[in-house]
């Protein structure tokens, strides 16, 4: 089998942007490897969470509870797997993802009070790695940030990109709540986190933040 490598961190967060750099950097290296992202919005199987998002099941995120919301993202990674990436993980590959399982986990987890999370973290693990036999994943990086960073990014990228937020963005108070539920995840699954900012509360350069997920993917695959 492959190793599977995801890049987490709530919106805003600049996953997207550090997940790029490894993509160069690896190549760079000449360390072969299968990208992939979720969701996968231009596909078939990503329809009925592109409704949800779209706000046509409930305006809220809470309209959709955790589990049947959950749902909606594992048929389309269940979907890529069979279509995309699997021979190529059962043929030893090294996939690097933005977004997976650990997505679902902190996005519909903050749903659910505290106490219920061990309960829904198992479920979900149970559910996509034990019952539609998805691998679970060698290596979790988390990108922890602070609301204030978050919502200053995502404002930057709806006026460069001319989008429109969908329904989890919109709501200030659910990404507070998934800060929270992913600092409990990470202790739960042990994903390694890099803190997006210093100790003083500022944000941390860029670059600095690279070297290290690149150091954590390098002896992950040493």
């Amino acid at each position: 089998m492959g190793k599977l490598i995801v890049l987490e961190g709530i919106d805003g967060s600049g996953k997207s942007s550090q997940y790029r750099r490894i993509c160069s950097r690896l190549e760079k290296d000449g360390i072969a490897f299968t990208h992939i992202v979720f969701p996968r919005y231009d596909k078939e199987s990503s329809a009925l969470l592109r409704l949800y998002l779209n706000g046509a099941f409930g305006t809220s995120p809470e309209d959709v509870n955790a589990y049947t919301a959950s749902t909606f993202f594992a048929v389309d990674r269940f979907a890529s797997f069979r279509d995309d990436w699997g021979k190529a993980y059962s043929d030893g590959a090294l996939i690097l993802s933005d977004r997976y399982t650990t997505s679902n986990v902190v996005h519909q987890g903050s749903k659910l009070a505290d106490r219920d999370l061990p309960e829904f973290f198992s479920w979900l693990s149970d559910l996509e790695f034990n019952r539609m036999c998805l691998p679970r994943p060698d290596l979790v990086i988390y990108l922890e940030t602070t609301i204030e960073i978050s919502l200053r990014r995502m404002r930057r990228r709806e006026k460069l990109t001319h989008t429109h937020a969908d329904i989890h963005e919109q709501d200030v108070a659910y990404l507070k709540k998934c800060l929270h539920t992913a600092e409990l995840a990470c202790d739960f699954f042990g994903w390694q986190r890099i803190a997006c900012v210093d100790e003083n509360g500022a944000e941390r350069n860029i670059d600095e933040k690279n070297d290290e997920i690149y150091a954590l993917i390098r002896r992950s695959l040493s």
